[in-house]
């Protein structure tokens, strides 16, 4: 796990992107108030820490797929990473972690409609060696599912989405 070695500028440019990942490195130096090579090598740095990475966020619903359901696996017979690498080659499966509680690994993952869910729970996941039982909870409504979530920094507080800072943690 990497310490947030963030700076205010850094905080700043992070907060542009989230608003427009595509923006060139001349318009973020302008609204920085950096240097274009600044903006380069501040970028550069916090890829290479792997505190920042610029990727495109499918939109589910305009996809084409209506239903969001959450996924607990009861693991039997292999070990819960090998079912969970199993698990998340399904191309609908966006999220695969391995928990503590009543399951071993908790899915998220979508489906076109209630006749793809029963394929997809019944005869494909089902059919996954190790896989004992699926607990499945269906999405009725979806109040937050936010990709481009706010990076907390302890010394400084949260940081909203205009890059300001919450000393209360609460962005």
């Amino acid at each position: 796990m990497h310490s947030l070695e963030m700076d205010e500028a850094d905080h700043k440019l992070v907060s542009l992107l989230r608003q427009d990942g595509r923006m060139a490195f001349k318009a973020l130096a302008e609204k920085a108030g950096l240097t274009e090579n600044t903006v380069r090598s501040r970028l550069r740095r916090l890829e290479e820490q792997d505190l920042l990475r610029v990727v495109a966020v499918t939109d589910f619903e305009a996809a084409g797929f209506s239903l969001m359901l959450a996924v607990g696996v009861q693991v039997e017979g292999r070990s819960a990473a090998e079912v969970a690498t199993d698990l998340a080659a399904f191309p609908e499966v966006f999220s695969v972690c391995q928990v503590v509680g009543s399951h071993d690994i908790e899915c998220l993952m979508v489906a076109e409609d209630q006749e793809a869910v029963s394929q997809l729970l019944t005869k494909r996941l089902a059919s996954v060696p190790g896989v004992r039982r699926l607990l499945p909870a269906m999405a009725i409504d979806v109040l937050k599912n936010q990709p481009n979530w706010v990076l907390f920094d302890k010394a400084r507080g949260a940081v909203d989405e205009r890059g300001a800072a919450s000393k209360t943690g609460a962005a």
